[in-house]
């Protein structure tokens, strides 16, 4: 298991997320690698899920 996965019964905050996102772009100095191009993608999917999820428990 990925340093970024979690079991999927537990959701993670968009805060905790997006530094998983900052922290990738900080260790690939900038150009991603095809296997951190995947692990983005998966992480802006899991982001947007997140803040969906909490814009519409806040209305």
């Amino acid at each position: 298991m990925s340093p970024t996965s979690c079991p999927s019964d537990s959701v993670r905050s968009a805060a905790v997320v997006n530094e998983d996102i900052r922290d990738l772009w900080r260790r690939s100095g900038g150009h991603l690698s095809p296997e951190d191009e995947e692990e983005y993608q998966r992480l802006l999917v899991e982001w947007a899920a997140v803040t969906k999820h909490n814009s519409r428990s806040a209305a």
